[in-house]
């Protein structure tokens, strides 16, 4: 299978230029000047007059269940905001696969071509919730890395001086964990379909040293993504400094957990010498900056984080702190954002580094950058055609500037995920949208947090956090 896309816009060594570009099966095979390659009678030819190509984004940081809690919690701090979360999480394997299609579907229609699912797994059936999603991610096509949610302590652990509170029982052990990791990988990890297994520790807040070192252990043997959430909240930092005396990143690294594989979803109370750690080792950080807004967490040191040369990617995060999955929403925020926090308009974001942090970044978030985020020969075929005829992308200006800062809605004509074509004309071509949404309009769900009442913790939160 062959596909010329013809005098076409792309973005080439950080300028638009007109090129055509073939694609031969998985790959893209070559790059030249408009009109320099020539027409082949079997090829699907796609002319690109009027047209933006990009490298797809990667959602580098989401919880595809949470499309069952859209829009269903108030506006809370993380820590109170996760008690209504687990009170409200969906349990039928059913919502686990429309999950996983509603969160592929709204990605790809975004701009998005791969995502990091960082998974919720019903207790007791975690393979048949990943099983699940699986096959919700092979049905719409998209390239997606699994990492289960996986933690040791209980709930209370993650609050500073949580050992006040009252204690649940302990999840699963550590060992029990990892023997179901190494067991979900064996079963599901199937890279020459874009199906990948992460490993997915939640965080150090809620998991033992034997959890995440063991987690580092299976990434380094198994070449797979390292995935977690690290220091999203101000309560987070108070929690490293308390259990550890030294900041979580440094902890982190002393139990191997930091390496080139390792993304890291938030960051948003790192340090200085934090970032330093991470850029030195050659892990991401993966920027949120919807939910960071949304749950009151702060802003992410994004522009200290490219100043050290550290990786940094962009995700929507769940829709349950997001209410969207929509990457051009986030690229958008995660770009403008940050002119409030230098006064140096010449370190702000432009529109082509939001677009380098979509999808390289995105992709070594992801641990595949060395398959896909450029429109490079050789690389996989993961790339996203936008129309800029339609109004949203009217007038004819800057395009990438009003892709990234403007509010274009159903622009993305076409897409391929590893060469195979998903999208055409704006319409997805693998599964029946109309289905979909029939299954979020009337599958029965029970929304325990429509009349929220606050967790039982609120008071000990208020206290530690706000009253002293």
């Amino acid at each position: 299978m062959q596909t010329l896309i013809r005098s076409v816009l792309a973005l080439q060594n950080g300028t638009l230029q007109s090129v055509d570009v073939l694609l031969v099966d998985q790959h893209i095979r070559t790059v030249a000047p408009a009109g320099t390659i020539p027409v082949a009678p079997h090829q699907q030819v796609i002319p690109g007059e009027d047209r933006l190509l990009l490298p797809g984004f990667v959602n580098g940081h989401t919880h595809s269940s949470q499309v069952w809690q859209r829009g269903l919690i108030p506006q809370l701090p993380l820590e109170l905001w996760l008690a209504n979360v687990f009170d409200s999480t969906p349990r039928q394997l059913d919502q686990f696969y429309w999950g996983a299609v509603s969160t592929a579907l709204d990605t790809l229609l975004s701009g998005g071509t791969g995502l990091i699912d960082h998974a919720y797994v019903i207790p007791g059936q975690e393979l048949e919730t990943v099983d699940a999603l699986v096959r919700g991610y092979k049905a719409v096509g998209i390239r997606a890395v699994i990492a289960p949610l996986i933690q040791d302590l209980p709930f209370a652990s993650g609050l500073p001086k949580g050992c006040l509170l009252p204690q649940s029982a302990s999840p699963r052990s550590a060992a029990d964990l990892l023997a179901l990791m190494e067991a979900i990988i064996a079963e599901f990890h199937d890279p020459n379909n874009g199906i990948y297994i992460g490993v997915g520790p939640t965080g150090f807040h809620r998991c033992s040293d034997e959890l995440l070192a063991g987690c580092g252990e299976i990434s380094d043997r198994l070449n797979l993504c390292y995935h977690t959430h690290l220091l999203e909240t101000r309560a987070q930092q108070r929690l490293a400094q308390e259990r550890y005396g030294i900041s979580a990143v440094q902890h982190l690294q002393n139990l191997g957990c930091l390496t080139p594989r390792t993304s890291l979803a938030h960051g948003v109370w790192i340090s200085e010498a934090d970032i330093a750690l991470l850029a030195s080792v050659g892990s991401t950080l993966v920027h949120n900056p919807v939910s960071n807004l949304r749950l009151g967490s702060g802003l992410a040191p994004v522009l200290k984080c490219l100043q050290a040369g550290l990786n940094v990617a962009i995700g929507c995060d769940g829709a349950a702190s997001n209410d969207a999955q929509n990457m051009l929403e986030a690229i958008k925020l995660g770009t403008i954002l940050h002119t409030v926090t230098d006064s140096d308009y010449e370190n702000w974001l432009t529109p082509e580094q939001a677009v380098q942090m979509a999808a390289v970044g995105g992709a070594k978030a992801a641990n595949l950058g060395d398959r896909t985020g450029t429109l490079t020969p050789g690389m996989d075929a993961d790339l996203v055609l936008y129309n800029l005829d339609h109004p949203s992308m009217l007038p004819r200006t800057n395009p990438l500037q009003l892709l990234v800062l403007g509010r274009p809605t159903d622009v993305v004509e076409a897409a391929w995920v590893r060469g195979r074509q998903l999208v055409d004309q704006g319409q997805v071509l693998t599964v029946d949208t109309a289905a979909m949404h029939h299954h979020l309009r009337y599958q029965a769900f029970t929304a325990k947090a429509s009349q929220v009442q606050h967790h039982p913790v609120e008071a000990h939160y208020r206290d530690v956090m706000l009253n002293r």
